[in-house]
């Protein structure tokens, strides 16, 4: 294996750790610009067609900070499953675990939509279909099934967007509020530079994700599940924070229940069209019974008071600290 950047022109044997750890920021850092543009840019043109500020938020926002998640993924399947399984899996844990847990402690969320709190109990649903799924490895028929349920969630949210009111709508317009000023060639030049540096950033991370992993003994899984999966989780942290901080309660956990969900649906299921993914005994024990607690919970913190208040931030994170430590100690082999 050669870890890309063809102008090292050094065969990844031969690369010193230190510079494996400068190639995994470096692919870290152009997935973080990446994901961004690319979600700045879409925005925009759904802005410039009159989409709604509400469907925008919650489709093409959602589907965008995903990016990362997915390209890494799709890279990493056909090398290593367990780094593409790892980093859905992580995501999502590290969605609500680091994600809400950070913003809430930021800022108090509300959370008022009835249409996030409808997606919360699908998001419940979808987590379950993933983790029955994984009981006999997913081959390329679950993979289609998830790829036809992606679809079919889009066609609700877009139906289901058209019934809320305009007070809805216009809080979603602070979050794509910035890319309605944006022509069409500024749109479409950030979703090329976006892709782009999304290519680029996520083969250098798979490379050398995989080449430290063999290098430390440990399982690709691993990997995928800690720094691949914080690192690609970083634009839903910052859309995050950004919506937090300027009172967006609503688009914080329309944000994270969004990407979950298409990390599970459009992720998982493209990966597993592509090629299907094995699953080790590890990962049922700890991680995926830990996505599926997560999710329960929150829906229990949506639906307490409607608001994730910073105790309970505080509480996501700690556990968010004990899954991955159980994860560790269960990839090694020691559980």
């Amino acid at each position: 294996m050669v870890i890309p950047l063809a102008l090292l022109n050094l065969p990844a044997p031969e690369l010193p750790v230190w510079l494996l750890l400068f190639l995994l920021l470096l692919g870290l850092a152009a997935l973080t610009f990446g994901g961004d543009w690319l979600t700045q840019g879409a925005a925009a043109i759904s802005m410039n067609l009159s989409v709604s500020p509400l469907l925008v938020g919650l489709t093409v926002v959602s589907m965008a900070t995903s990016m990362p998640e997915l390209v890494t993924s799709l890279l990493a399947a056909r090398e290593s499953p367990g780094l593409a399984l790892g980093n859905i899996l992580g995501s999502n844990v590290a969605n609500i675990g680091l994600i809400l847990g950070i913003t809430a402690v930021i800022a108090p969320l509300a959370v008022q939509s009835r249409l996030i709190r409808r997606e919360v109990p699908i998001l419940i649903l979808v987590t379950g279909l993933f983790f029955y799924f994984a009981l006999g490895g997913y081959t390329r028929i679950e993979g289609i099934i998830l790829l036809v349920l992606t679809v079919v969630y889009l066609i609700y949210v877009i139906r289901s967007a058209r019934l809320e009111d305009a007070a809805i709508n216009e809080e979603f317009m602070g979050e794509v509020e910035a890319a309605a000023n944006k022509s069409n060639l500024q749109a479409v030049s950030l979703v090329l530079l976006g892709a782009l540096l999304l290519a680029l950033g996520a083969d250098v991370l798979v490379g050398s994700s995989v080449e430290l992993a063999t290098r430390l003994g440990i399982s690709d899984a691993l990997i995928g599940l800690t720094i691949v999966a914080v690192g690609t989780s970083l634009p839903e942290l910052a859309a995050s924070i950004a919506a937090a901080r300027a009172g967006h309660s609503d688009i914080c956990a329309g944000n994270i229940v969004g990407s979950n969900l298409f990390n599970l649906l459009l992720i998982g299921g493209c990966v597993a069209t592509i090629i299907p993914i094995p699953v080790a005994p590890e990962l049922l024990r700890v991680e995926f019974p830990a996505m599926f607690v997560l999710t329960m919970l929150l829906l229990w913190f949506f639906r307490s008071n409607h608001t994730v208040s910073r105790r309970e931030g505080v509480v996501l994170l700690l556990l968010y600290v004990s899954i991955l430590s159980l994860s560790a100690v269960s990839q090694m082999g020691l559980l």
